[in-house]
């Protein structure tokens, strides 16, 4: 082990007991320090392993390490030692990020991005660790896919973010590049060992559709069809399905024989303020699970003081397909920590209403919204509410639209704090399941035709819920306490 991988675990291990109580009920964060872009989201002998990009030592972006964390059930974590520290000549500007696959030898597999600056410029290659899911090694032949593979007008500097995966005794990889015409190309690489590995083909190009540079690819199958997910730099908003900066998209298409990828339906991926360089693994049962990070750059500055660690990921979702679109829903397995039930069925709300039994700052809440006589054109749900702090929730089911409004949730600068996105009503009538954690939202519509994530920085007191509209609506609502006892765990 190095004397700065070292440093990195001996300053987790003493840190993260100081932080643990400020940190989310159940939403993954690095413990202490700084996380983004979630990494090497795989099962590993029977578990489900997690890397994370990694600045233990202070809590804004700096020379990229990997943390690490393993869970049983995608809800509860166990905190691992950090898995890589940039110590390597071709890494030592940063372990950006990467992916994860078990090996035939039941040795795990790390491939990742280097970043070594030079005086002639910015490289990023791909590189190789092994280990057996605390310890990993680099691999010796390092680095295993350089610029040499690359097609030709490609940048050695935006070359990054392999998913790996292992298919009929293949290993595959996507990663991305800027191409020749200025914008994002992903390519697909294959290779028999994982150590040598051989360009297959450009497997998708951009074309300046869709911004300029993509990141963070993964490539899976799912009910039939094959799914692109990557996240886009330099977005131009169109319509409200696509905001202007940092998004997310999945292409759902097919692989011709020459292992190029052709879309037949392209759509933002997420609807919320913070959720940026999602991943996805096939679990144990065959179901297809993604977990993101619940942050845009523009609001990573946004800390409150004293706070000793920035950046959280999202609950993993359930992925789905249904008529061109992919559905996404949180775990099944939060369920078995939902207590304390409080149900309403059929209730008429217009004016301020607040309803014993609902509020709080850690829970999973299901609303059914359905109009009586008269349509309504505005419904509110106002969370995180008390002493001139709310955030709010509002539907406009005449116009087909939510409002996302956190300008009152307790941020210390002003960002982006606004966002109105599509969603489907049925003559006005709509169903919400919204996740509340610490310092977190995350809404899902329906059976998950669109979600919604947003960080929220709101004080300890700031627990009330009310509901409002401008004409009468009925309204189900079921509300559960989550509980998620002696998470955080450290290995021992």
């Amino acid at each position: 082990m190095t004397e700065k991988l070292q440093k990195a675990r001996d300053y987790e291990a003493l840190h993260r007991p100081e932080v643990k109580s400020q940190l989310p009920a159940y939403h993954l964060t690095g413990g202490v320090g700084w996380i983004n872009d979630p990494n090497g989201f795989a099962p590993y002998k029977g578990e489900y392993h997690l890397f994370f990009q990694y600045y233990p030592y202070d809590t804004q972006w700096g020379p990229m390490h990997w943390g690490h964390a393993k869970t049983k059930d995608f809800i509860r974590w166990e905190f691992l030692p950090a898995a890589l520290a940039p110590d390597a000549e071709y890494d030592k500007d940063g372990c950006f990020s990467g992916g994860a696959v078990e090996m035939p030898d039941g040795r795990q597999l790390l491939l990742y991005t280097g970043v070594e600056i030079r005086p002639e410029g910015e490289f990023q290659t791909q590189c190789v660790a092994i280990g057996d899911g605390v310890n990993y090694e680099k691999c010796e032949g390092n680095p295993v896919i350089t610029a040499e593979s690359l097609p030709e007008g490609s940048s050695t500097r935006d070359f990054r973010d392999p998913k790996i995966w292992r298919e009929n005794d293949t290993y595959y990889a996507v990663t991305v590049n800027r191409g020749k015409d200025g914008s994002g190309d992903v390519l697909l690489y294959e290779s028999e060992d994982g150590l040598r590995w051989q360009r297959a083909s450009i497997l998708y190009s951009c074309g300046h559709r869709y911004g300029t540079m993509w990141e963070c690819p993964d490539l899976f199958h799912l009910d039939g069809k094959d799914v692109l997910v990557h996240s886009v730099m330099e977005m131009r908003a169109k319509t409200l399905e696509y905001h202007n900066g940092n998004c997310k998209m999945y292409h759902i298409g097919h692989m011709d024989e020459e292992k190029c990828f052709h879309a037949e339906v392209s759509h933002a991926m997420e609807n919320g303020i913070d959720f940026y360089a999602p991943q996805t693994l096939e679990a144990l049962d065959g179901r297809r699970i993604l977990i993101g990070w619940m942050q845009a750059w523009e609001g990573a500055k946004q800390k409150i003081p004293g706070m000793g660690f920035m950046g959280q990921m999202t609950v993993p979702r359930e992925l789905t397909l249904r008529d061109g679109r992919l559905l996404q829903m949180p775990v099944r397995e939060l369920e078995a920590y939902r207590a304390n039930k409080v149900a309403y069925k059929d209730i008429t709300i217009q004016e301020e209403t607040s309803l014993p039994g609902i509020s709080g700052k850690v829970l999973d809440m299901i609303l059914e919204i359905t109009p009586t006589e008269t349509l309504y054109s505005r419904f509110t749900l106002d969370i995180n509410k008390g002493g001139g702090f709310q955030t709010s929730i509002t539907l406009f089911p005449q116009k087909g639209t939510i409002l996302l409004d956190r300008s009152f949730s307790g941020f210390p600068h002003d960002v982006n704090h606004i966002r109105e996105f599509p969603a489907d009503f049925h003559d006005g009538k709509i169903r919400l399941r919204l996740l509340l954690d610490r310092y977190s939202a995350e809404l899902f519509v329906g059976d998950g035709e669109q979600a919604a994530s947003m960080v929220l920085y709101p004080p300890k007191n700031a627990d009330g819920i009310t509901f409002r509209a401008d004409a009468p609506v009925r309204v189900s609502i079921e509300k559960y306490d989550l509980e998620i006892r002696d998470n955080w765990r450290a290995a021992q």
